[in-house]
């Protein structure tokens, strides 16, 4: 495994190294030993979701407030999706910055996302499988999304794909509604928060 900080920071991308014979292939895909290397502390497991998506499938961009905000550790063993990190902490450096990352079955890599980030993917593929560990369970109170077609963000969607969202997801503000109603994350927050995680906390 490699890891290497993304142009959002506090996120990563992890390339995995696939061991593969006539029998099929197999993948070390989560190694909580490299994640803390990089991050600092480990990553408090609380929750596994797994979701297949058809072609067009956008899903995001999510976030939960800090704290204690939701890690995320993302991989897709199967098909082929964009994944897309924004920051969306109020007084980060790279505000409104995001960074993008093609993860599949066909160069095994994943993407580790800190309290506070953005995230959101796009399935390239029909069937597109993506399962991801989250350091906190599902809150409906404290989750929110922006809109993923907000085009101040001016995220990479490739333009020959149909978009299909969840109304929850079309719906959502745009960063600069987000921020003026106050459902963001600071980075003073997070930068606590990531203390704590150090610390042990």
């Amino acid at each position: 495994m490699q890891i290497r900080e993304l142009a959002v920071r506090d996120a990563y991308v992890i390339d995995l190294v696939a061991h593969g014979d006539t029998r099929g292939r197999f993948t070390e895909w989560y190694r909580a030993d490299v994640v803390a290397s990089a991050v600092g502390h480990g990553l408090p497991l609380a929750q596994a979701n797994h979701s297949i998506s058809a072609r067009g499938a956008l899903r995001g961009v999510h976030f939960a407030l800090v704290p204690p905000g939701q890690a995320k550790y993302v991989y897709c063993p199967t098909g082929r999706v964009l994944d897309v990190v924004v920051d969306v902490r109020v007084g980060s450096p790279t505000f409104g910055a995001h960074d993008s990352v093609v993860l599949g079955d066909d160069q095994p890599r994943a993407v580790y996302l800190s309290e506070g980030l953005g995230h959101a993917f796009l399935s390239l593929a029909d069937g597109s499988s993506v399962t991801y560990l989250v350091s906190s369970g599902y809150d409906p109170a404290r989750e929110f999304g922006i809109d993923p077609l907000d085009p101040a963000l001016g995220l990479p969607w490739p333009a020959d794909v149909a978009f299909e969202l969840s109304a929850k997801d079309q719906r959502a503000p745009t960063l600069a509604e987000a921020r003026e109603q106050g459902l963001l994350p600071t980075m003073a927050s997070c930068t606590e928060r990531y203390a704590q995680l150090r610390a042990g906390g």
